[in-house]
C-alpha cells in the first residue's frame, strides 16, 4: 500500500548549497524530501546534519516523486548544463505530472532556461529558473533568490522561496523577475557586477601593496575607512577583515596564501 505523500518541497542535489537550503526550508516549517544521485549521501545527510529535522530521504527518483504533495514543488541544485536536462528527463520518467513545478536553482545559462521553460510548458509542467545568491552561508540562513520562468508556478512556490530568502527591512529578497530565462539572466548580471567589484578591489589592493609598498595592516585601515562611506559593502568589509587577520606567528595570513584561485563556476 502506498503511503500518503508528506513532502511540501523536494530538493535534488546534496552538495553544500543543497543541504543548507534543505535545512533552511525545514527551519521554516516545511517538510522537505531530499534526493541525491549518489544515494548513500542521502542517508549520511539524514543521520548527521538533518537529524531531528523535518527532512525525509528518497531512495530513487520514483520514491522522491511519490513522497511529494501535489502540485509537486521540486528544486534541482545540480551542475549547470547537461545534468539539468538529464534530471528533467529522469523526473518525467519517474512520474512527474501536469501542473507539477520544477525549479532549477543552479547557475544555468539563460537561453537554456528559455528552452526548458518552453519544452516543459508543452507537457503541462511549470518550469522555473532561479538565481540563488549568497553562497553556503546565504543558503543556510537566507539567500537572495531570483525566480523567473513559467509565471503560473509563482503562487505555488512564493511561500517557500520568500520564507527561506534573506530579509531586508522586513521584505523578502525574492520577487518574481519575469518569464522564461529572466531569473537566470538577472543572476548573470548580478554575478558580472560582483566579479567587476572583486576585480576593482584586487586592483586597488595591488596599487597599495605593490605600487605604494604599504604594509597589510595599513591597507586594512584604508579598507576600513572606505567601508564607512559610500563604498560600505560586504566585499569591502571581508577584504578589510582578511587583511587584518594574522597567522599564529603574528604575520599577516594573506601573505601565506597562494596568489591563485580554482574555478568552480563561481567567483
Amino acid at each position: 500500500m502506498s503511503q500518503e505523500p508528506v513532502g511540501d518541497f523536494g530538493l535534488i542535489g546534496l552538495a553544500v548549497m543543497g543541504q543548507n537550503l534543505i535545512l533552511n526550508a525545514a527551519d521554516h516549517g516545511f517538510t522537505v524530501v531530499a534526493f541525491n544521485r549518489t544515494v548513500s549521501k542521502v542517508k549520511t545527510f539524514l543521520d548527521n546534519e538533518a537529524k531531528g529535522k523535518s527532512v525525509v530521504g528518497a531512495e530513487s527518483l520514483e520514491d522522491f516523486v511519490s513522497k511529494l504533495k501535489k502540485p509537486r514543488r521540486m528544486m534541482l541544485l545540480v551542475m549547470a548544463g547537461k545534468p539539468v536536462d538529464d534530471f528533467i528527463e529522469a523526473l518525467l520518467k519517474a512520474g512527474v505530472e501536469k501542473d507539477d513545478i520544477i525549479i532549477d536553482g543552479g547557475n544555468s545559462h539563460f537561453p537554456d532556461t528559455n528552452r526548458r521553460t518552453k519544452y516543459l510548458s508543452s507537457k503541462g509542467i511549470r518550469f522555473v529558473g532561479s538565481g540563488v545568491s549568497g553562497g553556503e552561508e546565504g543558503a543556510r540562513y537566507g539567500p537572495s533568490i531570483m525566480p523567473g520562468g513559467n509565471e503560473e508556478a509563482w503562487p505555488y512556490i512564493k511561500d517557500v522561496l520568500q520564507s527561506i530568502s534573506a530579509k531586508s527591512d522586513g521584505e523578502a529578497c525574492c520577487q518574481w523577475v519575469g518569464d522564461e530565462g529572466a531569473g537566470h539572466y538577472v543572476k548573470m548580471v548580478h554575478n558580472g557586477i560582483e566579479y567587476g567589484d572583486m576585480q576593482l578591489i584586487c586592483e586597488a589592493y595591488d596599487i597599495l601593496k605593490r605600487g605604494l609598498k604599504i604594509p597589510d595592516k595599513e591597507i586594512a585601515d584604508v579598507f576600513a575607512k572606505w567601508n564607512t562611506g559610500v563604498l560600505d559593502s560586504f566585499l569591502i568589509e571581508i577584504t578589510r577583515d582578511i587583511l587584518y587577520f594574522n597567522d599564529d606567528d603574528g604575520t599577516p595570513l594573506v601573505e601565506k596564501i597562494l596568489d591563485s584561485a580554482g574555478q568552480k563556476g563561481t567567483g
